[in-house]
């Protein structure tokens, strides 16, 4: 379940969002406020995950606020504005309603929100039927895209300092991720840390030299601390050599 918190100087707005919310049944309404002032008290006695939140409002407006709090939950803007979004985007919202919403277009962005947070929170999602602790794909926000990256595509996963850059079969895509988060959601049996910077798809391995992986036209390191892990579960249980053969 996803606690939320709807933001909005205006009751009829207020109502028409907790209306949505309360349709949907892997979202749970904490509260409304009418403006961020009440939100940041709310915020020091529940927990909230997802923050949908007007940009034009007294006191405090929406993007002022996202300035002056430190890791916020998960938002998304709702506003009559289109000229806000790139600098929404650009303090990491997860999408950008337009008003009035629609309950299609309201329900297509709090399904990628539940997508990316059990993606982060390594769970399975409840809003789909077919949950289980491991699916066969994942949705990553590229600016103000989402992208879907298939488990089976991916080639390795390099990561820089809150960010990461996946590459796959089909191209890079960079997200605003932690690599440890990432890990945690991976497959283990599938997916092996080679580096402090680097997890790779064991079945993409097309050779190992010396503190390096060939995967296509790409090296990746292996550090020290890893390479005897690497070895073991990569090479030791499939290397054919003349005892085989003795």
């Amino acid at each position: 379940m996803i606690n939320c918190v709807i933001i909005d100087d205006e009751p009829l707005a207020r109502e028409g969002l907790a209306s949505y919310v309360r349709d949907i049944d892997f979202l749970h309404l904490v509260d409304t406020c009418e403006n961020p002032i009440e939100l940041i008290r709310l915020l020091d006695q529940h927990p909230v995950d997802l923050i949908f939140l007007d940009i034009q409002m007294p006191k405090m407006n929406g993007l002022d606020f996202l300035k002056a709090v430190q890791n916020p939950p998960l938002v998304i803007i709702t506003t009559a504005y289109p000229a806000y979004a790139l600098e929404g985007f650009q303090l990491n919202v997860l999408d950008y309603l337009l008003k009035p919403v629609t309950f299609d277009r309201f329900f297509r962005s709090v399904k990628k929100a539940s997508d990316y947070y059990h993606l982060v929170n390594n769970q399975a999602d409840p809003a789909s039927p077919k949950a289980n602790p491991v699916t066969d794909y994942f949705f990553i926000r590229c600016g103000s895209k989402y992208e879907k990256i298939p488990f089976h595509q991916i080639l390795f996963v390099e990561g820089m300092q809150n960010y990461v850059t996946i590459y796959t079969q089909k191209g890079k895509y960079v997200t605003l991720l932690y690599l440890k988060n990432l890990e945690e959601s991976l497959d283990s049996e599938s997916f092996i840390r080679v580096h402090k910077s680097y997890i790779v798809s064991i079945d993409k391995i097309e050779g190992i030299e010396g503190n390096e992986i060939f995967i296509q036209s790409h090296r990746i390191p292996i550090s020290r601390n890893y390479r005897e892990q690497v070895i073991q579960k990569v090479v030791s249980n499939k290397l054919w050599d003349k005892i085989k053969f003795s």
